[in-house]
């Protein structure tokens, strides 16, 4: 099979990857930090190097502020769920993935107030605009770093100084570019960062984390054992352990600290420059074929590895369905849990076709989706 799903889960994962969840699973699957034997305490010592080890890949000082949790949409509802309180209020953006839109929509239920900042037909977020939504009682911006429909970069650096300049801390679902895009969380003052372990981290599905910046004080909205301070009713007041109730998925985070170190020792530029030139042989090829339209930006380097378009009047799942069962090609085709998105760029309901190529992608896999392409389309 050619795999262009990436934006949904990576696929296939470096080696290092099944051998470190395989390891983890036969020798250190014991409870972190809840015995004091050698195997619960070798499975202590994994998490504890995961943590440093992306704390390296991020930026970050603090590696203590690192939560572990099942996926991005934990992380985000962490945050939102955590910081915000009725009568608050948060900004976010026309462009979100429902991770963000569902927790919010909720909240909304309970007093506290969203303000939707509309994205630009390419998906591009302004931050002039993001600081004109700020009023008083906003105490979080929540911005998406790329689009998962269109794949547009936005300036979250310019966000949070926008936001911060107000007083405001920023949340930015880094879903579509942790692993492929560089992060830096001091240097763009990103004060809570969410990510999935699946995607462009490589490792396994079933995890992920949210950076917690030291200014920051999250309510916990998981309650049960840590390990520590197990004679209180409360849950610890000190990160991680505040945050991170019942046993962690180890041999999960096993692999995705593999798939961390395998992108330290690669370099994220490296991925990103490889699937930048993987989306313009595929933008190039596409616009040989009439009636396609590609949607975001024009320029591949202001977009993460997603490309979203249609062809004339073919319903994306036909075109879909047809990539998989004749030519053996994963995408995928819908709305893609973002419809938001797909408002913005003038697509719902209909949707659209949205490829995505990883690192593992190869030059002749784009060439053989083209050449599917044209097929499907009528010009092959």
């Amino acid at each position: 099979m050619i795999y262009l799903d990436n934006a949904a889960t990576s696929h296939p994962k470096p080696e290092e990857v099944y051998v470190a969840v395989d390891t983890a699973l036969r020798s250190c699957s014991a409870n972190p930090g809840r015995s004091g034997h050698k195997m619960a305490l070798e499975a202590n010592r994994l998490i504890f190097e995961a943590r440093e080890n992306i704390s390296r890949l991020f930026g970050i000082k603090h590696p203590e502020r690192i939560i572990f949790t099942q996926n991005a949409t934990g992380a985000l509802n962490l945050a939102i769920k955590g910081l915000l309180a009725p009568g608050d209020h948060c900004v976010t953006t026309s462009i979100e993935h429902n991770s963000v839109v569902r927790p919010l929509h909720c909240l909304s239920r309970q007093g506290i107030g969203v303000g939707r900042v509309n994205a630009s037909e390419e998906g591009l977020v302004d931050p002039e605009n993001i600081a004109a939504a700020i009023n008083k009682k906003t105490r979080l911006v929540a911005v998406n770093h790329a689009s998962n429909v269109i794949g547009t970069i936005n300036p979250v650096a310019k966000i949070a100084a926008a936001a911060h300049d107000r007083g405001v801390p920023v949340l930015v679902d880094a879903s579509q570019t942790a692993g492929t895009v560089s992060i830096n969380v001091e240097e763009s003052g990103i004060d809570l960062l969410a990510c999935p372990g699946h995607k462009g981290l490589l490792g396994p599905q079933g995890t992920g984390f949210l950076y917690v910046a030291p200014h920051i004080n999250l309510k916990p909205i998981l309650f049960g054992g840590t390990g520590s301070r197990s004679d209180i009713e409360d849950m610890p007041d000190f990160l991680p352990d505040r945050h991170e109730a019942g046993t962690l998925n180890t041999p999960g985070i096993a692999g995705l600290n593999a798939g961390v170190l395998f992108l330290i020792k690669t370099g994220v530029e490296s991925v990103f420059n490889h699937e930048d030139l993987l989306c313009k042989m595929l933008i190039e090829g596409l616009s040989d074929i009439p009636g396609v339209k590609v949607y975001g930006p024009g320029s591949c380097t202001r977009r993460a590895a997603v490309i979203s378009f249609n062809i004339g009047d073919i319903d994306p799942s036909t075109i879909g369905n047809r990539l998989d069962a004749e030519f053996d090609i994963a995408v995928r085709v819908g709305i893609h849990c973002a419809p938001g998105a797909h408002r913005t760029i003038g697509t719902y309901p209909r949707g659209t076709v949205r490829v995505s190529p990883g690192y593992f992608t190869k030059q002749e896999d784009i060439e053989t989706a083209v050449e599917a392409l044209k097929t499907i389309a009528g010009c092959g």
